[in-house]
């Protein structure tokens, strides 16, 4: 009896492989020419991340550095996600972006699994999954004549809905010295540079009229708006940017009963919407409280009294949260059971952040980690 062939729709087939890791659609780009035009496409590439998002696929990456000299180098452990493996280190990862760093580097994001890595004026885009890094190019923007200094800080990262396009915002300090001869006091000025993706280019655009501050410690943005906390003439306050019309809006702070100078607050991205995490900065026993924006500032939860912990590092899939302890390891707390897991890994103080990613195609036309000389190597074991 002749063999029936059964012929798969092209639709159903494509449908099929979009819920596919990305390590699975690397290989079979070798199939066949159009199964390696249709992954780059970007409705392929949609269906993908909606797929990963829908599932709840995450991937973990802890950024750390285990000492405070010159010669203590931040990386990456790639954690494990798998139920069992207790967030295992499968494997670290060394970025030569990271070496040359002058203060620790700073990671924002992920905005649609790309993250933007930053220190000084070095910014770089990272697509973790597809292992693809690009360096960002000088900016053309011009400086102010007589400037004596420059610095660079509170970079953020979104999408650009409506264009397609990957953006990149980051604010530059111009400083002029004090000049006695000519009677000038030390002064400075800010800019605003923007980065588009699609013209591998910077411009200037306005400046807003308060000041951003600080380093995220979670992901700060959210449905196509960076967040930072600011400071404006008397207050304090959080500060907005759109992407897609490349404009600035300030909101206020949730009115958590305390101070700034008490308690820390830390914004993040919690299901979609904007939150801010509260808690004290004195004492070894904490209590953390989530805020959640949703046209005003709710309290979502609190966690009462942890004991032995510094600070919290991000959520995980069913409301755990990770810590830091008071002993620098990596620990995951379940409101459910109160339970406190300590978790093996380890760093030094205040130099961890979990950045949690669904997988992504998203293209940023750099070049592959190899040829970036960015190393991974299998952890000898959990605390490696």
């Amino acid at each position: 009896m002749p063999e029936t062939r059964v012929e798969v729709p092209e639709m159903v087939m494509l449908e099929i492989l979009s819920k596919l890791p990305v390590k699975s659609l690397t290989r079979f780009r070798c199939v066949c020419k159009p199964w390696c035009s249709s992954f780059q496409t970007p409705h392929f590439i949609t269906k993908h991340q909606q797929n990963n998002l829908h599932n709840n696929n995450l991937n973990l990456l802890l950024k750390r550095c285990l000492g405070n000299t010159r010669d203590d180098i931040y990386y990456f452990s790639q954690l494990s996600t798998e139920k069992g493996q207790n967030f295992s280190v499968q494997h670290n990862i060394h970025l030569p972006f990271f070496e040359d760093c002058w203060y620790a580097p700073v990671v924002s994001g992920p905005c649609n699994g790309l993250l933007c890595l930053h220190d000084a004026d070095k910014v770089a885009l990272w697509n973790p999954s597809t292992r693809e890094f690009k360096t960002l190019p000088q900016s053309t923007v011009q400086r102010p004549p007589s400037v004596d200094s420059t610095s660079f800080g509170c970079v953020g990262i979104g999408f650009d809905s409506q264009s397609g396009d990957y953006k990149v915002v980051r604010f530059v300090t111009n400083y002029f010295e004090e000049n006695e001869d000519e009677g000038l006091m030390g002064d400075w000025n800010h800019q605003v540079e923007l980065y588009s993706l699609k013209s591998d280019s910077w411009k200037e655009i306005s400046v807003p009229g308060v000041q951003p501050y600080g380093s995220p410690l979670f992901n700060n943005y959210v449905n196509g708006f960076y967040y930072w906390q600011a400071i404006g003439d008397s207050e304090y306050l959080i500060l907005s940017f759109d992407m897609v019309n490349e404009k600035f809006s300030a909101l206020p702070l949730p009115e958590f009963g305390g101070s700034l100078a008490e308690y820390y607050l830390e914004l993040l991205e919690f299901n979609g919407l904007l939150g801010a995490i509260v808690y004290p900065r004195e004492g070894t026993d904490k209590s953390f409280d989530l805020w959640v924006m949703n046209g005003s500032w709710t309290k979502q939860f609190s966690i009462e009294s942890l004991p032995r912990v510094e600070r919290p590092l991000g959520f995980w899939k069913n409301g755990e949260l990770f810590l830091e302890s008071s002993d620098h390891e990596l620990v995951l707390f379940d409101p459910s059971t109160r339970e406190l897991k300590s978790l093996g890994i380890h760093a030094y103080q205040e130099t961890m952040q979990i950045i949690a990613y669904v997988e992504s195609l998203v293209p940023i036309n750099g070049r592959s980690e190899r040829e970036e000389l960015i190393i991974r190597r299998p952890a000898g074991d959990a605390s490696d």
